[in-house]
């Protein structure tokens, strides 16, 4: 009985064997996939730029750009970062294995392919993809300031919320590349030291500090890492002091005085928007001043001396 499967799910087979791709793409298609053709790395490359494959099939061996660099290169692309790359090779010696799984492949096949292990390993490796996909959708709806980088400094995926954060932070639309760049630093610092810490502050000067908690490692080469708004001390201190505020409410004004909205406030500190506005208030009355713009100025004041 031929096993069948969702007409979304699309495979991209890479392969420079004109036996083997006929002979892989009759299969797949029998089971009801959607089957993208590539007899080179650089195809394959272009393939991905235009099309999102839900899996790939890679022939390691191959002229020119082989399979392992193909893969590298691959997983570099955003849109397909998360795809499952399932190796076909007959090389079956440990290192070959082993560069296979380094290189971002999830599992490794050895030719002859037996079709009936391909489709229970695509079956396995799909439904693991799409449980990941759901958990970081659910992150993202939970408004968690999530980041998951590699060893090398390169961003697996983040939720939105940590993106505005750390652009809010860094004044920049690539501040989040930077900040991975920055904890892979010290990922590899810490490693040579032989102890590493749950947490470091990033910071800049003239800007906000940020506070990245190390919260483990969830996959090959992935680790997990939350992040916070830090206040300058200094700055914060300073509004809590001259007017007497909360903590929370001098966190309030020192982005009010940065120019953010009570929505990109509350994305920042982890608050809602009623939560703002309830801040907002107490700290009219204490500044004695009826609107944001005046807030602003009179901590603009204090912030540089005036």
């Amino acid at each position: 009985m031929v096993e069948t499967y969702d007409r979304r799910d699309i495979v991209l087979l890479v392969d420079d064997s004109p036996e083997a791709l006929g002979f892989l793409t009759e299969a797949l298609e029998q089971s009801g996939f959607s089957v993208l053709i590539a007899t080179s790395g650089n195809a394959a490359l272009s393939i991905a730029d235009r099309i999102t494959p839900d899996v790939i099939l890679l022939d390691a061996v191959m002229p020119g750009m082989d399979g392992f660099e193909t893969c590298l290169r691959l997983k570099a692309n955003a849109s397909v970062g998360q795809t499952p790359v399932l190796f076909m090779t007959g090389l079956t010696e440990t290192e070959h294995v082993v560069h296979a799984l380094e290189a971002g492949g999830v599992d490794y096949l050895t030719k002859p392919i037996n079709i009936d292990e391909l489709r229970a390993r695509i079956r396995v490796h799909l439904s693991n993809a799409r449980s990941a996909q759901s958990a970081r959708v659910a992150l993202d709806a939970a408004g968690r300031h999530l980041l998951a980088v590699r060893s090398d400094g390169s961003v697996r995926w983040s939720t939105p919320q940590a993106n505005r954060l750390v652009n809010a932070a860094t004044g920049s639309d690539e501040g989040l590349a930077t900040i991975a760049r920055r904890i892979a630093a010290w990922m590899e610092k810490t490693e040579a030291g032989g102890k590493r810490e749950n947490s470091f502050t990033l910071e800049e000067p003239g800007q906000s500090g940020l506070q990245v908690s190390f919260l483990g490692a969830i996959g090959a080469n992935e680790y997990l890492f939350r992040l916070t708004a830090e206040s300058r001390r200094s700055d914060d201190e300073m509004l809590r002091q001259h007017f007497l505020l909360t903590q929370r409410e001098s966190e309030v004004l020192l982005w009010i005085a940065k120019g953010k909205s009570n929505r990109d406030i509350g994305e920042i500190l982890g608050l809602s928007s009623r939560t703002v506005t309830k801040h907002l208030e107490q700290i009219y009355v204490k500044l004695g001043v009826e609107n944001r713009a005046s807030a602003a100025v009179k901590a603009t004041q204090v912030l540089h001396g005036i």
